[in-house]
């Protein structure tokens, strides 16, 4: 239900404004039924059917239906009065910066006001414009109306339903490019990709980064634990190895210590490489990674070339089918009651 908030409408120092709005407002409703009426009035089968069920209505309304201009002209020379008051108002306060604005401004206004034909249902714009200045300055709010939550409901999910299709046509529109390679994936390449290397391999570096501190390093004891364990386990049913144990006096030392070596090597090595991956001195590496995936130019070979443009494309299709399964997805039937 459409509330006014009568602390704001006071707060406003526009009460007269206000209350001169109200009217008109009320004027536009009793103006817009009268014409609707008189529309539908004008079918001959309305008439008929208005005078067998009362001839008394229909004979009164009759001569009102002949001069309806005459009674519309009545409501136009009301909101042309309106209109001008207004305007005088705003040249006075000087609200625009040239006293000849406020019409062209409000041209809805005056064209609602033209008493010819469907012009007069313009005057629908004048309400609209009345009640959006009441909401502006909250004396009313009418999004919390069950019908503007009902028609502000559908609108979004007709828009996103809209533009819902028209991406994913244009995402699969790309991949057709893509396949077909057009010039399209040229410039993704040379244009995009290839000035961005730098950027790509920062990114890239930080991310590996924190991944392997976040992963690795609170977990280093547990992991070279497993990682003895594994080649422990490995080494014991090496069969080469295990003949060791036959060699007399040393066999089963010499054993023993090799398995410890490995364990131990296998460890610093893996440890090694994720503490090198946890800090920026694995910039260098992720650089050479970025450049077997983005050649430049002069370095491809035409073979090369063609299966790296294939991991690319690859790559980049599915993107774009990551992207038009996230597109697909409906947020509006979450909000169904």
């Amino acid at each position: 239900m459409l509330k006014v908030n009568t602390e704001n409408l006071r707060k406003s120092h526009q009460l007269i404004w206000f209350t001169i709005d109200f009217l008109m407002l009320g004027l536009l409703i009793i103006n817009l039924a009268f014409i609707i009426f008189d529309s539908v009035y004008g079918f001959e089968i309305i008439q008929n059917g208005l005078g067998s069920i009362s001839p008394s209505i229909n004979e009164f309304y009759q001569p009102i239906h002949r001069n309806f201009i005459v009674y519309d002209l009545m409501f136009v020379a009301v909101f042309l009065t309106e209109f001008v008051v207004r305007w005088g108002y705003a040249v006075k306060a000087r609200v625009y910066a040239r006293w000849y604005f406020y019409p062209f401004i409000h041209w809805y206004d005056i064209v609602g006001c033209i008493p010819v034909g469907s012009f007069r249902f313009l005057r629908v714009l004048r309400v609209i414009s009345i009640i959006y200045r009441l909401h502006q300055y909250k004396v009313i709010d009418f999004t919390q109306t069950r019908l503007f939550k009902f028609i502000s409901f559908y609108y979004d999910a007709f828009l996103e339903e809209l533009s819902d299709r028209i991406v994913i046509k244009v995402l699969s529109g790309v991949q057709e490019e893509l396949q077909r390679g057009s010039p399209l994936f040229d410039r993704i390449q040379q244009d995009i990709l290839h000035p961005r290397r730098e950027m790509i391999s920062n990114w890239l570096s930080q991310r590996v980064a924190e991944a392997a501190q976040e992963g690795y390093v609170p977990n280093r004891g547990a992991l070279r634990s497993y990682l003895e364990n594994r080649v422990d386990n490995a080494l014991k049913q090496n069969l080469e190895l295990s003949r060791l144990k036959f060699l007399p006096v040393v066999g089963p030392t010499i054993q023993e210590t090799l398995e410890e070596c490995v364990g131990d090597i296998v460890a610093n090595v893996i440890h090694q490489i994720l503490e090198d991956l946890a800090t920026s001195s694995n910039h260098a590496f992720i650089e050479d990674i970025v450049n077997v995936f983005l050649p430049f130019p002069e370095e491809q070979n035409k073979e090369g070339e063609n299966v790296q443009n294939e991991a690319l494309i690859s790559l980049l299709n599915e993107i774009i089918e990551a992207i038009k399964t996230q597109v697909r997805v409906k947020h509006w039937r979450e909000e169904l009651p």
